[in-house]
C-alpha cells in the first residue's frame, strides 16, 4: 500500500510539472506571437506607410483632380492676390488683373468693356493667353486689333467657354461664347488648344471660372 502511495504522488508530481512547463511555453509562445506582430506589422508598417501617403496624393491623385499644373505655373506669384489661392477668391476678370503673367490679356478684357460680362457669368472656362502669347503677335496687328471694339470682342469671347471643364472633360470641342469651336487634344497635363497653342498652366481655379493659361493667341476663325 505504502509502495502504490508513493507511486501515485510520484505520479501526480511528474503530471503536474508536466502541465506547468506546458502552460509556461505556450503563455510565453502565445505573447510572443501577439506582441511582435502589433510591434513589427500594427505599430511599425502602418505608421511607416502612412508618411509616403500624405505627400502622394498632392503630386499625383490631386494634381488632376483640382491643383493647378504645368511649366508654366512656376510663373505665377507664390502668395497675394495674383497666387493661386488669391486668384480663388475673385471673379475670373479680378483674378487675372492680380496676376502679373496675365497683365496683356487683362488690357484687352477692359478695352473690349468686357470685365463685368466675366466677372458676372456663374461658371465659365476661360482659355488665357500669357502675356508672351501676345507678344508673338507683330505689334501692328495686335494694335489694330486692340482699336478695334469689335474685333477685339470677337477674339476675347472666342476664348471662354459657358461651364467650367475640368481636366478630365477638357479634351474634345467646346463652343465659345463667340460661337467659334475650341478643339482641345491631349490628356493628364499635356493640352493643345486648337493645334497651335498649348496649355502651360492649367485648371487654375477663380470664384466663378476655371482658366488654362496657353501660350499662344486663338486667332478667330
Amino acid at each position: 500500500m505504502k509502495t502504490r502511495l508513493a507511486l501515485s504522488v510520484a505520479s501526480v508530481g511528474v503530471i503536474a510539472a508536466s502541465l506547468t512547463a506546458c502552460g509556461s511555453s505556450g503563455s510565453s509562445g502565445s505573447s510572443a506571437s501577439s506582441s511582435s506582430p502589433m510591434s513589427s506589422t500594427s505599430m511599425s508598417s502602418p505608421m511607416s506607410s502612412s508618411s509616403p501617403m500624405s505627400s502622394a496624393p498632392m503630386s499625383s491623385g490631386a494634381a488632376d483632380a483640382s491643383a493647378p499644373f504645368g511649366s508654366g505655373c512656376s510663373a505665377v506669384p507664390a502668395s497675394g492676390k495674383g497666387s493661386f489661392n488669391g486668384m480663388e477668391q475673385d471673379p475670373v476678370a479680378t483674378a487675372a488683373s492680380n496676376n502679373p503673367v496675365l497683365s496683356t490679356l487683362v488690357t484687352a478684357v477692359k478695352k473690349a468693356g468686357l470685365v463685368d460680362t466675366l466677372n458676372s457669368a456663374p461658371a465659365l472656362t476661360v482659355f488665357a493667353p500669357a502675356n508672351s502669347a501676345f507678344a508673338k503677335i507683330p505689334a501692328s496687328q495686335l494694335n489694330a486689333v486692340l482699336a478695334n471694339k469689335a474685333e477685339l470682342t470677337k477674339l476675347l469671347t472666342g476664348h471662354v467657354v459657358s461651364g467650367r471643364l475640368t481636366p478630365a472633360e477638357l479634351a474634345g470641342s467646346h463652343k465659345s461664347l463667340a460661337g467659334t469651336t475650341i478643339t482641345v487634344t491631349g490628356s493628364g497635363s499635356d493640352f493643345m488648344v486648337d493645334g497651335m497653342a498649348s496649355v502651360i498652366c492649367g485648371n487654375v481655379q477663380t470664384s466663378n471660372a476655371t482658366v488654362y493659361i496657353i501660350d499662344s493667341v486663338l486667332m478667330a476663325k
